[in-house]
């Protein structure tokens, strides 16, 4: 498995976004993104997102690392 790059909350917005997941609605510095029966919280903030979140957003988007 190739390394994750690293992105911000904003970037991994733009991403899913052209994956087909619409705004849900936002809570604080969450934005909450649906698609069919999925619904993914993304942080926005300013730094990156740790590894850990940043590979769990792509995993429950089902988004492989390589399509970034």
């Amino acid at each position: 498995m190739p390394k994750l790059p690293a992105r911000t909350g904003k970037q991994i917005a733009k991403i899913l976004v052209a994956h087909g997941f619409v705004l849900d609605h936002i809570t604080g510095s969450h934005h909450i993104f649906v698609r069919d029966a999925r619904r993914i919280s993304v942080p926005i903030h300013t730094r990156d997102l740790p590894k850990g979140t940043l590979h769990e957003i792509l995993k429950a988007a089902d988004i492989r690392p390589e399509d970034l």
